[in-house]
């Protein structure tokens, strides 16, 4: 395969290697890159001469900064099947990179944001590098956290989760490890001798203790009691009116930062991450599945990516434009049931 592949596949001794090859892209996902790893996952899953996959992104400045967002603007915008086949087949690769049969072992070296935490979260062994920007920004273009944030979100520390989805909160490495979304620190210079280690079939567990290190402490543990105290709410806005009858810089910050995210997407969220914490990990990847047929067929995705991708005025202008104007019926909608369109799996 030529270097200009977006995604490259090496069999490197016991390992099976993906590297997702879009650097100048910081390696967002596209739907033909979805189109080849799932296949090449299926085809190591059943190579008893591949112990395990390593997952990793070309250059230093990104693992994966999420989907090719502008390709699924135009294509929604279109009415091109190709936006909806995306989503669906995305979240069948996240969903299987979950239940990945032999160690799914990915670097999460740079930023590493929407699409790029469905390819990482979920697998068995999630390395942290002291170059990791972790974030599910994606109420802010009008859109909810998903790639299996349905699953992961509740299940972080307290509150921790619903924060994060609210609020877009980028983490580094120790605070991504106290979320539950890493597992091991490693500074970036010792990836080559990790991958070397497992490669040549040594011990996972081994390999990654040689090359480890403490990961320092974690902010948002600090923070830990302040954000339950605010986000244990019953709905958004009884969160707002916490953190800002609160008044300290850090709650009214947050507050106002909430307040810039689309209001129909900040709802949803909050919905979304509540239901989540009784589903089962398809359970969540289906309800990912209607929530994104409601928001292709809404306003504010278009607008969010207009607003920050495409004109880059960081002013969107979202309808609604208040939560107040979004009824319960109309957050409700978005997780009604798609009868025949329902997400399934292969």
């Amino acid at each position: 395969m030529s270097e200009e592949a977006e995604v490259l596949f090496e069999k490197r001794g016991v390992a099976g290697v993906i590297t997702l090859n879009r650097p100048k892209a910081l390696n967002a996902l596209t739907l033909d890159m979805v189109r080849l790893i799932h296949p090449k996952l299926r085809e190591w899953a059943a190579d008893d001469s591949v112990r395990c996959v390593i997952v990793e992104g070309t250059g230093e400045r990104a693992f994966c900064a999420g989907g090719d967002i502008r390709a699924l603007h135009d294509w929604g915008r279109a009415g091109d099947p190709s936006a909806l086949a995306f989503w669906r087949e995305e979240y069948r690769l996240n969903t299987f990179i979950k239940r990945y049969p032999k160690p799914y072992v990915a670097l999460m070296d740079g930023i590493n944001m929407g699409g790029g935490v469905g390819l990482s979260v979920h697998g068995s062994h999630r390395v942290a590098t002291e170059r990791l920007t972790f974030a599910m920004p994606e109420t802010g273009i009008g859109l909810f956290p998903d790639v299996g944030g349905t699953w992961f979100l509740p299940r972080a520390p307290g509150e921790t989760g619903l924060y994060l989805a609210l609020t877009g909160a980028r983490l580094k490495a120790a605070d991504a490890i106290y979320a539950g979304i890493a597992d091991t620190y490693v500074p970036s210079v010792r990836l080559d001798t990790l991958k070397d280690r497992i490669a040549g079939g040594a011990a996972l567990h081994e390999a990654l203790r040689d090359v480890a290190e403490e990961e320092g402490a974690a902010p948002l543990r600090d923070m830990q009691k302040e954000i339950s105290a605010h986000f244990s709410k019953g709905s958004v806005a009884e969160i707002l009116a916490s953190l800002r009858a609160d008044g300290g810089e850090w709650a009214m910050k947050t507050a106002e930062t909430i307040g810039t995210k689309s209001p129909t997407s900040t709802l949803v969220a909050f919905a979304q991450v509540r239901e989540g914490a009784s589903l089962d990990f398809e359970d969540c990847m289906r309800l990912e599945y209607r929530l994104i047929n409601g928001f292709i067929e809404g306003h504010d995705f278009y607008e969010g990516v207009r607003a920050v991708v495409i004109d880059k005025d960081q002013s969107p202008k979202w309808k609604p434009a208040t939560l107040e104007e979004m009824s319960a019926d109309d957050v409700k909608s978005y997780f009604a049931p798609l009868g025949a369109d329902e997400l399934t799996f292969g």
